[in-house]
């Protein structure tokens, strides 16, 4: 921000002294003058309106992603009921786990992605409980799948994402929560910086 006004300071000085005509430019606020109580609230007001739609629109966006991972899981549990190990992903483990305990760990992948989009979407305090429930039980899933990987004759990469799937979603969504609510704080702080403007 002071940036910018140096940088304009230095344009306009420019301007003058190359003699060129003033009345193509566009009108600026005398920057040293204090900006009165209603300019400040209706900029801070706009800042408010501005970050409550950013945050909407990515949490909704994250959201929308994690709900999506489930909606898969979901699929693959209907798979593995109708039809068991005709996925292949599913196929890997046959000789590891029973069925029942594949739908049922999918089934807890499920969960920790609700717990997630709760934390996201969900207004109240406690928010950000839901978040930590949803890592927690990715990093339960993580520990089953990889555990059950280990054991099989040779390591598949291409199902790293059945371990760390709910996991990364969780993360992730804690991160954008911790971001935004930072931005939202910064903007708190600003309302707070307002000051009374006295004309002299």
């Amino acid at each position: 921000m002071i940036g910018m006004k140096k940088l304009t300071r230095k344009l306009s000085k420019l301007t003058r002294r190359e003699g060129e005509d003033d009345k193509y430019s566009l009108p600026t606020l005398d920057e040293f003058r204090p900006m009165e109580t209603v300019e400040q609230e209706e900029l801070v007001r706009s800042l408010e309106r501005s970050q409550a739609e950013q945050s909407f629109l990515w949490r909704s966006v994250f959201a929308a992603l994690v709900f999506a991972y489930a909606a898969f899981l979901l699929f693959s549990i209907f798979q593995q009921v109708s039809s068991p190990w005709e996925l292949r992903y599913n196929a890997y483990f046959m000789e590891e786990v029973d069925s029942w305990i594949v739908i049922t760990a999918d089934w807890v992948a499920v969960l920790a992605c609700s717990m997630a989009i709760m934390g996201l979407l969900h207004k109240s305090n406690y928010h950000r409980q839901w978040l930590w429930y949803s890592c927690l039980i990715g990093i339960l899933i993580s520990i089953f799948w990889l555990y059950h990987m280990f054991r099989m004759p040779k390591f598949r990469w291409d199902v790293i994402w059945l371990p760390f799937g709910p996991l990364s979603g969780a993360g992730v969504c804690l991160y954008v929560d911790h971001l935004l609510d930072e931005s939202s704080e910064e903007v708190r702080k600003l309302r707070g910086y307002m000051y009374a403007y006295k004309a002299n």
